[in-house]
């Protein structure tokens, strides 16, 4: 090797260690961002995870289908409310109605999703069925909310929601406001 061509690798060498060490560094100078969850997206994402069907108490088949995703920012939570179909064993009636179910919003960052937490049924309107059958059927609903809400998440993040620059992120804190949600994210350590 001549000391021109040594000379020419040494440079070439330096300048990659150079550049690689830069980008290193500017993986720890990015920060925390904001990323904006509009309701129609998040609408979106909870629509193709529906209908689903549900056996409660090993006795009772229930269907739910059409959610309607609601902000309620300033409560900090989110209503849903969904078209149910309830089946009882060994009769051939069922009945149909609406469940109104609210709850805080909650990170799963080994998920990457936003689900229901502390989910509450607000209202129970089923055709059919009397006052009395109702409020029994809203212990049922209660279990099946419960259930729903932590088998299905409210929004899931796509992998490219979580990388920027070649960082990767996690979802860290998330806030609701009047059309969406706002979720800082954070460089993974």
């Amino acid at each position: 090797m001549t000391a021109t061509s040594k000379r020419s690798f040494l440079k070439t060498a330096a300048i990659t260690v150079l550049a690689g060490s830069m980008l290193a560094s500017c993986s720890t100078l990015i920060g925390p961002r904001d990323v904006h969850l509009s309701l129609a997206k998040m609408q979106q994402g909870l629509e193709r995870r529906f209908p689903i069907d549900k056996r409660v108490l090993s006795v009772l088949e229930v269907k739910v289908s059409n959610p309607q995703l609601s902000l309620q920012p300033e409560r900090e939570r989110v209503a849903l409310s969904v078209d149910a179909s309830v089946t009882p064993p060994f009769i051939r009636q069922h009945w149909r109605g609406n469940l109104a179910i609210s709850g805080r919003l909650q990170l799963d960052p080994q998920r990457n999703a936003v689900y229901l937490a502390d989910a509450s049924v607000d209202r129970v309107s089923i055709e059919g069925m009397d006052e009395s059958q109702q409020r029994q059927f809203a212990k049922v609903a209660s279990l099946v909310a419960d259930q729903l809400m932590h088998e299905t998440p409210i929004y899931t993040f796509k992998p490219e929601d979580l990388r920027y620059a070649g960082v990767q992120f996690v979802p860290t804190r998330l806030r609701t406001t009047a059309d969406g949600l706002v979720v800082t994210v954070e460089p993974v350590k």
